[in-house]
């Protein structure tokens, strides 16, 4: 009896502690366990409810571009360079808020993240100078989505649910976010025309609120009380060496550079979709139809993606999914504009839009274990908040350059085609690493 107390506060420790719902012990209080645990399936719910919540109002972006540029006579390249600053900083902040979410836990990160976003929204509201535009739709939604957005959800999976559980649960958690993309734009359309665009975006903030009660759920132990089982044999690893690791790991920068694409892709089709339709001479709804029929073929993808990626090898999954994107893009822009050409469009797209995360991320666990997957899904992210960046950005100057997006639209056709072929060399193991040396007795 003795010799077994010992070994579980000794030998078992990490073991007593994952296998105890109770609370009892003052280390434990230290530590930042979460008071009670949830079974997965809350879990699950909670996340996808965070995902659906804070994807919303930033996939409705694009229906506030045509009334803001007509009411201050600025270019679309101004709104265009704060949703691009916008995208750049998503990506710049996410593996900072994810490395804080790995050390401290979530809770925190989440909520300082939503009231940004909605803080964001209100100033975005309200701006009447491009500089002003840029810092509240730029800055400080950016950052907030960093803080608050589905790659800090998909983390908290990793780190919180059984192994089973987690590509579904990635698939689920993008599905979320998609479903908030079928969902916001049509509201946003129905609020601009009863309430006027200002007024929408004040709703819009004020629908990020429960994010802060729910984020608890999510709550996540420090990194220094249970490190997860992947990465057990590193248990003293530190940010700096999990980074050194990372970016010395081919399949890792392959699968970094892939996700650039991704980027391009949505940012530009989210931003200048619906006023691309609408100088084709088609009515707004169009355009606000064809992003929310995107967001619901993408819950279909995205589950479809977490179920394929136990199934098949992920970088794969992956090449297949860029190389229908580009086609799916060619054939988009060599047909004449209509309602249902665009409606059409947004279903196909739809099914490849997010269905890159769930492999992605699954190949992020898989290379380096959970312990600093916030971190490293965030660098990925990063690539992919560059490419958003440019698709963006690009897609304003080069319109009022050139009088058109064509330029852009094949350009992420040829992205496509590249990135098939990048995720291709990708080598679907763990990192090897050095066995750890017994102690001498």
């Amino acid at each position: 009896m003795s010799r077994n107390r010992a070994g579980c506060r000794h030998g078992r420790k990490l073991t007593c502690r994952h296998t105890s719902d109770t609370p009892d012990s003052s280390e434990n209080s230290m530590t930042s366990t979460p008071a009670r645990s949830y079974a997965p399936e809350v879990i699950v719910a909670a996340g996808c409810l965070i995902a659906l919540i804070t994807f919303g109002p930033r996939a409705s972006a694009g229906l506030f571009q045509i009334p803001m540029t007509l009411q201050f006579h600025w270019g679309r390249d101004i709104f265009g360079l704060a949703l691009a600053i916008q995208n750049l900083l998503w990506g710049l902040g996410a593996p900072f808020a994810g490395a804080i979410a790995d050390r401290y836990g979530t809770v925190r990160v989440l909520c300082v993240g939503a009231v940004l976003y909605a803080a964001g929204l209100v100033m975005m509201a309200y701006a009447t100078t491009p500089l002003q535009l840029h810092f509240g739709a730029g800055v400080l939604i950016g950052f907030g989505l960093s803080a608050c957005s589905f790659n800090l959800v998909l983390a908290a999976f990793g780190k919180l649910l059984p192994e089973q559980w987690r590509p579904m649960a990635f698939g689920a958690g993008t599905a979320a976010g998609s479903f908030g993309q079928f969902l916001f734009p049509p509201i946003g359309n129905i609020l601009i025309d009863t309430l006027g665009w200002q007024q929408a975006l004040v709703v819009f903030a004020f629908t990020l609120l429960p994010i802060l009660p729910i984020s608890v759920i999510l709550a996540t132990r420090k990194t220094g009380a249970a490190a997860g089982a992947a990465a057990a044999n590193l248990p003293n690893q530190t940010v700096v060496q999990a980074l050194t690791e990372a970016f010395r790991h081919r399949s890792y920068v392959l699968l970094v550079l892939g996700f650039f694409t991704c980027g391009f892709q949505l940012a530009f089709i989210t931003v200048h979709m619906p006023a691309y339709l609408k100088d084709a001479g088609l009515p707004a709804w169009v355009g606000g139809w064809t992003l929310a029929v995107i967001g619901l073929a993408n819950a279909v993808g995205s589950l479809s993606s977490g179920w394929l990626s136990t199934r098949m090898p992920k970088r794969h999954l992956l090449a297949w999914i860029y190389l229908g994107r580009a086609v799916a893009i060619a054939a988009f822009i060599m047909l004449p504009p209509s309602p249902a050409t665009s409606i059409s469009f947004g279903i196909v797209i739809g099914l490849f839009w997010l269905s890159t995360v769930p492999p992605t991320s699954s190949l992020v666990m898989l290379m380096f274990g959970t312990k600093y997957m916030a971190m490293l899904y965030g660098f990925a992210f990063f690539s992919h908040q560059v490419g958003g960046f440019l698709g963006v950005w690009l897609g304003g100057v080069l319109y009022e350059s050139m009088g058109n997006y064509q330029f852009v639209w094949w350009l992420s056709v040829a992205l496509g085609v590249l990135s098939a072929l990048i995720n291709l060399p990708i080598v679907e193991r763990p990192v090897e690493r050095p066995q750890a040396q017994p102690q001498p007795a």
